[in-house]
């Protein structure tokens, strides 16, 4: 009877023991279930979107507080030049129509780029700048890259590539609050985007990758050069075929 004491005394720290064992499944649980819903409710966005063009997005907010005057005019991909998809396609990825959403090869030149002390130069795929522009916002942390990942990702699954291009062309910014390649071909050349020249088409892909610092109004010696050899690569990307997943004949 001398070990009845003892015997209770572990009896009741595993009485103690189990309501705090059920809340913590409680909450492992409850996490577990608002992730799922978060992953479900995701997918299901980038479904929607794909039949829908995405109403306004959060660069366009951050825009829009920073004291842009942001303008935007949504025109689905037969309205928009073929000389801007193949622009387009030459500068920021001659794999758009090969790859699945990320580019290995550039990614693997990236990295030998900055081990050879050469700075890191990005490498995102137009499919990864889509999804950063239809769902995110600009940056570089690690969270926002995984999101960036993930959706680019169900993208892939979900759109056809005439979709992503489309609507990339249609969120991508152009400088001074210009969303969107017929706000930024009417405010830049007068034009629509479907009149878009080669060499104007050539000029607009230039300055993607840092519109609000490299300018077109009037364009520097950098950005006429980029434009030149933009111009020299869209003919290899027609003769090629590179933009076969985008232009149909």
């Amino acid at each position: 009877m001398s070990f009845e004491p003892d015997r209770a005394e572990r009896i009741g720290l595993r009485a103690d023991a189990s309501p705090r064992r059920r809340s913590i499944w409680r909450i492992v649980r409850g996490v577990a279930i608002g992730l799922g819903a978060m992953m479900l409710a995701s997918v299901l966005w980038v479904e929607v979107y794909r039949f829908i063009g995405p109403p306004s997005t959060l660069n366009m907010t951050l825009r829009a507080f920073q004291g842009a005057e942001v303008r935007r005019d949504w025109v689905p991909i037969d309205e928009i030049s073929p000389h801007l998809i193949r622009a387009v396609i030459a500068a920021e990825d001659s794999r758009f129509c090969s790859h699945a959403g990320f580019d290995i090869d550039a990614l693997q030149d990236a990295v030998a780029q900055w081990r050879r002390g050469d700075g890191l130069r990005g490498a995102s795929t137009i499919s990864q700048q889509t999804a950063k522009n239809a769902f995110l916002w600009n940056g570089g942390s690690f969270p926002r890259k995984a999101a960036e990942a993930w959706f680019t990702v169900w993208m892939e699954l979900l759109w056809p590539k005439r979709r992503v291009m489309e609507v990339y062309l249609n969120l991508a910014e152009w400088g001074d609050g210009l969303f969107g390649a017929e706000a930024a071909a009417r405010a830049r050349f007068g034009v629509s985007a479907a009149n878009l020249s080669r060499a104007q088409a050539a000029q607009l892909a230039a300055v993607l990758p840092s519109p609000n610092r490299w300018r077109l109004d009037p364009p520097g010696e950098y950005v006429r050069n980029r434009a030149v050899t933009i111009q020299q690569r869209m003919w290899t990307v027609e003769d090629d075929g590179l933009d076969d997943c985008v232009i149909r004949d």
